[in-house]
């Protein structure tokens, strides 16, 4: 009886998946945002783990979601694993050759020193990995991962639709031990309203840290927190721009003119895509960088582009190992369709040259060959 019965809510649950979810409602989705809004505003937050959580979250609805109703099913090792991520680098001491500051590791809770932080750490001084490339290699990293996945699953995700003195589980629901499951429409969200999900959450990690009095000292007069808790670091970004110079010449990408100096830019805005990827890297004279800024870049340039990612993928993938910078061509991919795709929907334009820009249409989407 029992087994018949889970047969029948398994056949449901795969007609379900085949079937067209269609997108949230235009109200369903200023609702999202108002309790996405809700969730700072009125949550309690004594660590940043909430922030991580959304971006995390954000994240993997871009790289793994569709753009309709459905649900994503995750789980909490996937999720742990982004968290390693978005932390490794804060694991480094903050305000070395800063006047007046005295360098240290950031604190991120309001007690003892985040429990993620302290096992990241405390795997660097075991492993000596100094890279998450070197770190993913290693033989104790499946209990990293694992002592994370507990953390995030007793602590963020336990609390984070706690809000307004009451529980409104919006966003997931967790249907059976190490699996998180965004609900309908959730994962169109976090896509549609990428862009502004991680911007709430990143300024509320920054001011968490700096409202914390044990960050005092550390921080000093500190005007680059954002960037050292989420950009890439300088001697990273020197040795892509580097390895860049010998794969593809002293030449900007987007004008193909030499160039005596150079900025190394995220082809995919960093600004509409907070996340470092190898294969996202190009080169390009400053001029050209400044003029594209946070804009998606026309077709001519997107063409050249998913060309070079799948012709040099290996050579880029070696320059990822080398600076430790996550390599992943896929789901680059990806990420790239859907900002297009998003940019599309919104009657967006993509930036040629100075002052020239082109409307996205939908020959822009034909060129992605990874179903994203």
């Amino acid at each position: 009886m029992a087994c018949a019965r889970e047969g029948r809510l398994l056949d449901q649950a795969l007609t379900m998946s085949a079937a067209f979810i269609p997108p949230p409602s235009a109200e369903a989705q200023l609702v999202f945002l108002t309790k996405v809004q809700r969730v700072f505003a009125e949550g309690d937050f004594t660590a940043t783990y909430k922030c991580a959580l959304l971006i995390a979250l954000a994240d993997l609805a871009v790289e793994l979601g569709k753009d309709d109703g459905s649900e994503l099913a995750l789980s909490t090792r996937l999720i742990a694993g982004r968290f390693i991520q978005l932390y490794w680098s804060q694991t480094a001491p903050f305000g070395t050759g800063r006047p007046g500051a005295t360098p240290s590791v950031l604190v991120q809770n309001l007690g003892a020193q985040a429990a993620v932080l302290s096992s990241i750490i405390e795997f660097r001084q075991l492993t000596g990995a100094k890279t998450l490339q070197q770190a993913a290699t290693h033989s104790a990293f499946a209990a990293l991962l694992s002592d994370v996945a507990t953390t995030v699953s007793a602590q963020p995700l336990a609390k984070l639709q706690n809000f307004g003195g009451s529980t409104d589980q919006f966003l997931y629901d967790r249907p059976g031990a190490g699996k998180v499951r965004l609900k309908l429409g959730v994962a169109y969200c976090l896509r549609r309203f990428h862009p502004l999900v991680q911007q709430l959450a990143r300024s509320h990690w920054v001011q968490h840290v700096k409202s914390n009095r044990r960050n005092h000292g550390i921080l000093g007069d500190a005007g680059d927190l954002e960037e050292f808790l989420f950009s890439t670091s300088r001697q990273s970004l020197a040795i892509i721009g580097e390895q860049l110079r010998k794969l593809d010449g002293p030449v900007c990408f987007y004008c193909g003119r030499g160039m005596d100096s150079h900025d190394v830019d995220h082809y995919v805005p960093f600004a509409l895509y907070a996340r470092d990827l190898v294969h996202n890297f190009v080169l390009a004279h400053p001029t050209c960088n400044r003029s594209k800024s946070n804009s998606l870049a026309a077709r001519p340039h997107l063409e050249r582009w998913l060309e070079r990612m799948t012709r040099k993928s290996d050579s880029l993938a070696e320059i990822g190992e080398v600076a430790g910078i996550v390599v992943d061509a896929l789901t680059t991919e990806k990420v790239a369709a859907w900002g297009y795709a998003n940019a599309h929907a919104g009657g967006g334009h993509a930036w040629l040259a100075s002052s020239a820009y082109q409307a996205i249409d939908r020959g822009y989407l034909g060129l992605f060959n990874s179903g994203a």
